[in-house]
């Protein structure tokens, strides 16, 4: 009852960020008519989840650029079919609102094999076999609304309205039709709409029962007729949108996409959790990171994981630790590319411990990044403990990190800033879901560009993860020893070490900077004290003139658009309210995403930390932070470090 309490508010949440981020000029209608779950459960849980993943994944890059489709994954018993229609009123946006809307509950039919949702604006189902050409079936059903009882002349003007939407849509090549009768004192709208997958006698067989159904409706003033291969609605109020225009601006498409994308990873997250005791027994339990770790349980427990790889293995993947397969090096270990020998490309990092503390870091990591699953974060494959080092696996991603790009003045021109924003939404999506939407929120504590990686679209993955902390609901903050980067790390974690998910949002404030300007905060390594670029780029917003930092590879796409340069200043902003002294001040990560996507007015920031050297505590932390970063790592109690080639 618990974990149903949890998931349904998780569901609220979720649907509540998404209405507020994303704008819509028409209606999705996303009001859920009827869910119906499939009497038969699934056999194998295991292959149902793998096969649910596999085909949402397709519906979902169909439906951002199409009302319809259909996907297929896996094959027996718990083999996935999925449908998915918007019906024709519906602009683009709406549609993707409206199958965010039907996405996000229908895995709550699980553990059932199959599932259909009916919504004012569109309709999705999926089963185990391909019923693409069923239109008719003992769960069709009729919803007649009571509100109004209507005249005879209301009732038989429906009918005519009901039989033309028939006509016309199983003509039509889109199979919708819309009608509206308007005389005096009586008003019907009607709307009629086929699935796709049918030929154009299934779709006319449809629409007639559907029709047959709606009269028993009257003379109520709504009647819906929710059929297999068919969706009917009349009404005496005008539902109808406006006929679709395409919009004239693909970065807003865009930027619904990915923000959809995020949700439709998370349903999928949630049908994990609701199986994952039955499924996965010998999932490892999470041990404070205080006392003394038993080293060989650890390791015991690792072996006789799936997530183990022989170090054998790993070995022969990077053909023996071949430098030319050196990746870079981090403050935990060193990271080589391996090829498996089933041509899977792997990222390998080999970590630098061996003593008992460092075996607590190793099993909080694999622990932690086994049990996190988004298309924003980078993947963990496995790990290899019976080696004479420890070794953590990941997926390879082709284009490394953010770093080399934003920072490399050639490299720097194939991140135009449609890109980079994608990019910068990516990474704002993964850390809402570190925070916000995991049974454990995590802190990840080292976000820089270092740690953002690209795949081969150039599309953002949070890595790193050996510095994360959990923490629970009813804490406030983590008292910890520092561990970050200097320049991306918050004051009250420097001077107090007391640890927030602002702290995370703090340097994302920083990041964002970087990725307008292509400058690094920290790039200066000396002992003298020189202007941050979040002194430098506060300077120039308080004077309105922050265009004079841009990244110059950005001018070129900036100066002929005006709504570039808008959203590169509105990103500046953004930085600067995520980067304001006071953690208070702070906005929380899906706050921050709400502020990139909506075209709404920003609050006016506060001035960052560390503008007045004559005022603040720098001095006196930055001696402390030297001092930790140049002990012997073996006896150091804190972890701090500059950029890296590769993310530890």
């Amino acid at each position: 009852m618990e974990k149903s309490t949890h998931t349904a508010s998780f569901f609220v949440v979720i649907i509540v960020i998404l209405s507020l981020v994303v704008p819509s000029k028409g209606n999705a209608r996303s009001q859920i008519n009827k869910l119906t779950c499939s009497q038969q459960p699934v056999k194998n849980q295991t292959e149902f989840v793998s096969y649910f993943v596999g085909s949402m994944a397709q519906i979902a890059t169909i439906v951002r650029t199409s009302l319809n489709g259909t996907a297929h994954s896996g094959t027996g018993p718990d083999s996935m079919y999925v449908l998915a229609q918007c019906y024709g009123d519906l602009t683009a946006e709406d549609c993707i609102l409206c199958y965010a809307e039907a996405r996000t509950v229908l895995p709550t039919c699980f553990p059932s094999n199959g599932a259909r949702i009916y919504l004012d604006g569109c309709f999705m189902r999926n089963h185990n076999y391909s019923f693409f050409h069923e239109y008719t079936s003992p769960n069709d059903s009729v919803v007649c609304g009571n509100t109004t009882s209507k005249s005879g002349l209301f009732g038989a003007s429906v009918k005519q309205a009901v039989g033309k939407a028939v006509m016309d849509a199983s003509g039509n090549w889109d199979y919708f039709a819309r009608e509206s009768l308007v005389k005096v004192n009586v008003s019907v709208f009607v709307m009629a709409q086929c699935w796709r997958t049918l030929s154009p006698a299934e779709c006319r067989a449809c629409l007639d029962n559907a029709s047959a159904a709606l009269s028993t409706c009257l003379p109520w003033s709504e009647g819906r007729a929710l059929n297999t291969g068919c969706f009917m609605r009349y009404s005496d109020t005008d539902f109808l949108n406006p006929i679709p225009v395409p919009s004239s601006s693909s970065n807003r498409g865009k930027v619904i996409a990915i923000v959809v994308s995020v949700v439709s990873c998370v349903a999928v997250f949630i049908v994990v959790l609701m199986i994952i005791g039955s499924i996965r027994k010998h999932r490892y339990i999470q041990k404070k990171r205080k006392g003394f770790y038993d080293a060989k349980k650890l390791v015991k427990m690792l072996n006789d994981s799936s997530l183990n790889f022989k170090y054998s293995t790993v070995e022969k993947a990077t053909a023996n630790w071949g430098e030319c397969n050196k990746l870079g090096q981090g403050g935990f270990g060193t990271v080589y590319k391996g090829v498996l020998s089933d041509g899977r490309e792997i990222a390998v990092k080999r970590l630098f411990f061996n003593n008992k503390f460092r075996v607590a870091d190793f099993y909080n990591e694999v622990n932690m990044i086994s049990s996190v699953e988004h298309k924003n974060l980078v993947r963990l494959l496995g790990c290899s403990c019976s080696g004479p080092e420890s070794i953590l696996i990941y997926e390879y991603l082709p284009n490394l990190s953010l770093d080399r790009f934003i920072f490399d003045e050639t490299k720097g021109k194939t991140l135009n800033w449609p890109k980079r924003f994608e990019i910068i939404i990516g990474a704002a999506e993964g850390l809402v879901y570190l925070h916000e939407n995991t049974k454990n929120r995590i802190i990840h504590r080292d976000i820089k560009a270092a740690n953002i990686l690209l795949d081969a679209r150039l599309r953002a993955k949070i890595a790193d993860f050996g510095l994360a902390r959990s923490f629970q609901e009813d804490q406030s903050h983590i008292s910890t020893a520092i561990a970050g980067t200097l320049g991306y790390m918050a004051p009250e974690y420097l001077a107090h070490g007391q640890l927030t998910e602002k702290a995370d949002v703090y340097s994302f404030g920083v990041l964002l900077l970087e990725i307008v300007t292509g400058m690094e905060n920290n790039k200066s390594k000396t002992t003298e004290y020189t202007d941050s670029l979040v002194s430098i780029a506060w300077k120039h917003f308080q004077k309105n003139t922050v265009e004079e930092i841009f990244d110059p590879n950005l001018l070129m796409h900036l100066y002929p658009n005006a709504n570039y340069q808008k959203d590169v200043k509105k990103v500046v902003q953004v930085g600067f309210i995520c980067t304001q002294e006071a953690p208070s001040l702070r906005p929380s990560m899906s706050v921050v995403l709400r502020m990139l996507v909506k075209d709404e007015p920003l609050p006016v920031p506060s001035n960052p930390p560390f503008i007045d050297e004559k005022t603040m505590e720098l001095n006196d932390i930055t001696k402390k932070l030297r001092y930790y970063n140049y002990r012997d790592d073996s006896s150091s109690i804190a972890t701090v470090s500059h950029s890296h080639f590769f993310p530890r």
